[in-house]
């Protein structure tokens, strides 16, 4: 048996298939959900594999994804943690960068560091920009500022020099001495963490990954003990924010790549989906409990980014973690999410979310708040008398005072306030989603948008419509669509190297130089990790790349042949190809390559993906019932509610329809198009011209 979870701000998802290692044949795919327990995020993990009756001894494959580190980091949770740098650096963290988002708010202050000045200490040492080590690091300071951090209650240092990326010795040699002196500390590098330039934002992804470390590290080993406990005798895959899974042990020495662990797994599985069905161009949109997260897949390619923030927002420039994530937009939007009105009377929705514990006030665990999933229930989208696969009944009274405070401050009905909540709530994704297209240069019309998560076919159709998409796709088992992508993804680091040179014919060997060098050493940590020799470790030659004098890069693919040999004639029409894509013009410059990045894949097994069977039953057979469902400024209609698990490939209806299943509700406005694919996948066909759009 192979497995994957995916723990959630509200439920811990589950998806699991039997497989034959002798003929390589999988057996169907079956899920389960569970609440997410938080602190102790591993429970609910053994509680679906329990829900479901399995046995871990049987499992072969286990790959996990999880929001612990997104979540400690933005609500403070890490651990108290200092910083030792380069003496004369000790402010990089505070001063930071002058990238102000409002440039004329007077009243901006500079996101507060995570290691605060006094924890921020400083030894002798210099590499230049060449690698040179000028001045050896002079350690006979250290014992005395360790005892210094012993007393203020430290836990983990974060050590970043200058210039680390290119040379580590001095490093290296720090971070051996910490640990001889005080074992129990958790000690990161820079150079461990990342190997490329610009000191303030390496600096912060170490501390950052510093800060987490002792929470990542408890927890991995939390999960290992508890599933080692019943009978599973393998090493559990985490799930990165790459898109690949790492060993557990790679997972522990550099937690910041799990930082959009779970929602990568969802794009990358939609980039598998959409290969299949013929559908390249996709703006994937992935709506949880707590979160919406949005991303573009162009030509079925995933784009991944060092340049990633967390909360960063219209008045905040967040704080960078150099660390490849795909390109994702997150927005506290979700099932989960409160609504509230201001001082003004303005009724917003989120970033605050009711979580697993007490949720929504429907769920009758205590929750006082109104949220978007309260009022879907209201406005009869998401069916009474199956809620939560029919585990849950809801309490609608909760529901009912739980909006008595926004009825009174808007002076509305309880449907119009519920109306009011779920409209806020689709302009805030629709905004997301336009960052992703629209503020890109993509037109929305030319994708198709793919929407999961349990709340992902609930409001797919609403934000399809206002960004005229004319495809809606809503994939098998969308509820846990990202846990269903981590047994898809395949092992994956990613190595990358600052090392400027020009891209030239007389630097065609250097460039295939440090490719090489980048290969053996993934070649020596795949060893390590335990991949067999026999393993073939597939490469992907990337690079960072800007005409010479400018800034900020274009990430190209670099191509490579057998022998290693660059072509770089063609390296560099790809470069103004993709430059001139992304600002409308190119240049008669050189071309100066920044970054190497090199992408090492060993492949794993896959489930196989079935066609969904036909057994000739009728659409009528797939009826539930029918009831009044509030379609906004489409009105109230008397809906057919139709059993997604009876649907079948060839089926085709018009909306308003409902498609009810136990973990996920599809709306359908009136209008529009819905048919089964072959895979059991809902696909929605916008009819704008009855809109009069």
């Amino acid at each position: 048996m192979r497995a994957a979870s995916d723990v959630g701000g509200t439920f811990t998802d589950l998806v699991y298939y039997d497989y034959d290692e002798k003929t390589g044949k999988s057996g169907p795919v079956k899920i389960a959900k569970a609440d997410t327990t938080p602190p102790n995020f591993e429970q609910g993990v053994m509680n679906a594999i329990h829900k479901m009756d399995l046995n871990p001894e049987d499992m072969t494959f286990f790959a996990h994804g999880s929001t612990v580190i997104i979540n400690a980091l933005t609500e403070r949770k890490g651990v108290k943690t200092a910083l030792i740098t380069t003496r004369g650096f000790r402010d990089v963290l505070e001063i930071a960068r002058g990238n102000r988002p409002d440039l004329f708010n007077f009243n901006f202050r500079k996101p507060v560091p995570f290691v605060d000045r006094y924890l921020r200490l400083e030894l002798d040492e210099r590499v230049n920009y060449k690698g040179e080590i000028e001045r050896p690091v002079e350690l006979s300071p250290l014992q005395a500022q360790l005892e210094y951090l012993k007393s203020e209650g430290v836990e983990a240092i974060a050590i970043s020099f200058l210039h680390a990326y290119v040379n580590p010795d001095n490093e290296n040699i720090v971070v051996r001495e910490i640990k001889k002196l005080w074992p129990e500390v958790s000690v990161l590098a820079s150079s461990e963490i990342s190997r490329e330039w610009r000191e303030y934002e390496r600096t912060n992804t170490t501390v950052l990954s510093a800060y987490v470390h002792p929470i990542a590290k408890k927890y991995i080993e939390s999960l290992e003990r508890k599933l080692a406990s019943e009978g599973f005798t393998g090493h559990p895959y985490m799930m990165q924010s790459n898109g690949g899974i790492a060993t557990v042990e790679s997972a522990k020495n550099n937690p910041i790549t799990m930082v959009e662990s779970g929602p990568a797994s969802g794009i990358f599985a939609a980039a598998y989906l959409g290969k299949m069905i013929e559908e390249k161009n996709l703006v994937v949109l992935d709506i949880g409990g707590t979160t919406a997260k949005c991303a573009l897949i162009e030509e079925g390619d995933v784009k991944v980014t060092t340049e990633y923030y967390i909360e960063k927002d219209t008045k905040s420039p967040g704080y960078p973690i150099q660390t490849p994530v795909s390109e994702i937009v997150e927005i506290g939007n979700g099932g989960g999410s409160i609504a509230w009105t201001d001082k003004g009377g303005k009724l917003h929705v989120g970033p605050q979310s009711a979580g697993a514990m007490p949720g929504p006030a429907a769920y009758g665990k205590g929750g006082t708040k109104p949220t978007t999933t309260d009022s879907n229930l209201i406005l009869g989208r998401i069916d009474k008398n199956c809620f939560v696969g029919g585990e849950v009944e809801p309490d609608m009274d909760a529901v009912h005072q739980a909006f008595a405070q926004i009825m009174t401050d808007l002076d509305v009905s309880l449907e119009e306030a519920a109306r009011g909540v779920v409209r806020i709530a689709n302009a805030n994704m629709t905004n997301a989603l336009r960052l992703v297209s629209t503020n890109k240069g993509y037109d929305p019309r030319d994708f198709a948008l793919i929407a999961f998560g349990g709340g992902g076919a609930m409001h797919a159709v609403a934000l399809a419509e206002e960004l005229k998409v004319p495809k809606v796709i809503v994939p098998v088992n969308s509820s846990v669509f990202s846990a269903w992508g981590m047994l898809l993804t395949d092992l994956r680091r990613d190595y990358i190297q600052t090392h400027l040179t020009m891209v030239a014919d007389q630097n065609a060997a250097e460039i295939a130089e440090v490719f090489q060098s980048l290969k053996n050493k993934a070649a020596i940590d795949y060893n390590q990790d335990g991949v067999e020799q026999d393993q073939q470790i597939i490469f992907e030659h990337l690079a960072d790349l800007r005409y010479a004098g400018q800034e900020h890069t274009v990430k190209v693919s670099i191509p490579v042949n057998d022998q290693g040999q660059v072509d770089i004639i063609q390296a560099i029409a790809s470069f103004h190809d993709a430059y001139e894509k992304r600002y409308t013009y190119r240049l008669d410059a050189a071309v100066q390559l920044v970054n190497f990045h090199l992408i090492a894949k060993v492949e794993v097994p896959k489930p196989e993906i079935v066609k969904k069977q036909v057994t000739g039953r009728s659409l009528s057979e797939t009826i539930l019932h029918e009831r009044h469902v509030d379609f906004d400024q489409h009105g109230v209609h008397n809906t057919v509610v139709y059993d997604g698990l009876k649907l079948e490939p060839g089926m085709v209806f018009t909306g308003p329809a409902i498609i009810q299943e136990p973990s996920a509700t599809l709306v359908i406005s009136p209008g529009h198009t819905a048919n089964v694919d072959a895979y059991g996948n809902y696909i929605i066909h916008l009819n704008f011209a009855e809109k009069g759009a």
